[in-house]
């Protein structure tokens, strides 16, 4: 992400490799590992299925080349009861839930093995079992429905947290201004993450909005919007947890962009 240069970027991990231990989340090796070990099985699975789609064996594919971090950092902190509402490139989200790989290239397939049963398009990938839902093609639709999970766990009393990924090409969108707004009226439990990879398709981000940042559009919605360096995990991850406590205290949504 071009922004991460900015000073209003919050971060752990410096360029030169240097961190800021006040801010590191101190996670045991284990987890480190694990963490690390996921990016790269994005990275090795975006290439190979990339290649097959170039070689007319899979219908389309979304890559998400460069957004790892911000993938497994985002759901890092969930729980198993909380839900993510993803858009096209979230592989790293749903193998961190616990999506099994094997189902997720029968879905980029859509053979007899798809546990969709080849009811959705390709590369629109969902699993009930891991609280992940299946996403659809218009742009920002799923952050409405995290907004109303979210609503609905709060009027339950669950401890339940949403988590909606989207691009910067989705706050363009209506459905990203009526979420956020339900979201700041009603305290909704819900985290909107933007992956801002600063075009929209093939529309550059300044020709989307005439905001300095994203995240600064949440203050018109009377919530915390923050600024992460999408290629820090570690950033990613304490960004994350903190928004996830707060919501699951009753403190409302967070935009983190």
């Amino acid at each position: 992400m071009s922004s991460a240069v900015e000073e209003d970027v919050f971060r752990v991990v410096e360029a030169d490799g240097t961190f800021d231990e006040a801010v590191d989340p101190r996670l045991p090796a284990d987890a480190l590992k694990k963490v690390y070990r996921t990016m790269a099985l994005v990275r090795a699975l975006d290439n190979r299925m990339l290649s097959l789609q170039r070689q007319g064996r899979i219908g389309f594919y979304v890559p998400s080349t460069g957004q790892e971090a911000c993938q497994v950092g985002g759901v890092f902190p969930l729980g198993p009861q909380d839900w993510v509402f993803p858009a096209y490139r979230e592989p790293g989200a749903a193998l961190w839930r616990g999506f099994p790989l094997q189902a997720l290239v029968h879905q980029f397939y859509g053979n007899s093995a798809d546990i969709e049963k080849g009811r959705q398009m390709p590369n629109h990938y969902g699993n009930r079992s891991v609280n992940f839902v299946t996403p659809s093609s218009p742009v920002g639709t799923q952050i409405p429905l995290a907004v109303g999970a979210a609503w609905a766990a709060k009027i339950r009393g669950d401890p339940v947290v949403a988590l909606t990924f989207f691009g910067d090409g989705a706050t363009s969108q209506g459905d990203f201004h009526g979420g956020m707004n339900f979201a700041g009226v009603f305290k909704a439990p819900v985290i909107f993450l933007c992956q801002n990879n600063q075009w929209a398709i093939s529309v550059p981000r300044e020709r989307q909005t005439a905001s300095k940042t994203l995240a600064g559009k949440a203050a018109a919605y009377g919530f915390e919007g923050v600024r992460v360096d999408g290629n820090d995990v570690l950033a990613v991850i304490e960004a994350t947890s903190q928004a996830v406590e707060k919501a699951r205290a009753g403190g409302g949504p967070t935009l983190i962009e």
